[in-house]
């Protein structure tokens, strides 16, 4: 299975004016965004690490699913959430020749933490032998900054400032994240009830 981002988060998506005010930094000296590559940079991994945790993509764009075998072929979790659309599937076989299949034959079952690509019969459509599916899907809990739920947003600038305050240091624990951090995304966490209750 592998999970790929086909569109990226746009710079004017990024909120770099309330995090350079979360900050504290100067303005008005005619150089305000003299950091702002940075403050993106810093920003788009506190996304990345928050999207990692939670299993949640906070803001849309669409992504390519590449899988092997089907989990369940009576219908497939998909590996992020919340999906808005199941964009396209394809079957690729072992020479790479790639069949599409037929929309009518696939659902998508929304959910805001597991949702599930579902067949209109019985059964997905069988992956060819050595070959493989692609689903193109797109994700997303909010189409902007504005449309996330406040405590995610105060997450990101939290975890984006703790990485700017600690932009020298190498030595943090690996998976290191701030208490206020954790105390805000852990409701969005998926809840694992067995080892393959998440699938």
């Amino acid at each position: 299975m592998m999970l790929s981002e086909v569109t990226t988060i746009a710079d004017a998506a990024l909120p770099v004016v309330q995090f350079r005010s979360h900050l504290r930094l100067g303005s008005g000296f005619g150089e305000d965004d003299l950091q702002d590559e940075l403050l993106k940079g810093f920003l788009r991994a506190a996304v990345a690490a928050i999207e990692a945790r939670t299993g949640k993509i906070l803001l849309a764009r669409d992504f390519s699913w590449v899988v092997h075998a089907w989990s369940d072929p009576e219908g497939a979790r998909l590996p992020v959430a919340p999906v808005s659309a199941v964009t396209g599937v394809v079957l690729v076989d072992a020479a790479a020749a790639e069949v599409a299949v037929d929309p009518s034959r696939y659902w998508l079952e929304q959910d805001s933490q597991r949702p599930v690509l579902r067949p209109v019969g019985v059964l997905l459509p069988t992956i060819p032998t050595a070959g493989h599916a692609r689903i193109a899907l797109s994700a997303g809990m909010a189409a902007d900054w504005g449309g996330l739920p406040a405590d995610l947003g105060q997450a990101v600038l939290l975890l984006a400032a703790h990485y700017y305050a600690y932009r020298e240091e190498t030595a943090l624990v690996a998976g290191c994240m701030p208490f206020g951090v954790s105390s805000l995304i852990e409701r969005y966490r998926v809840v694992r009830l067995g080892s393959g209750a998440a699938r």
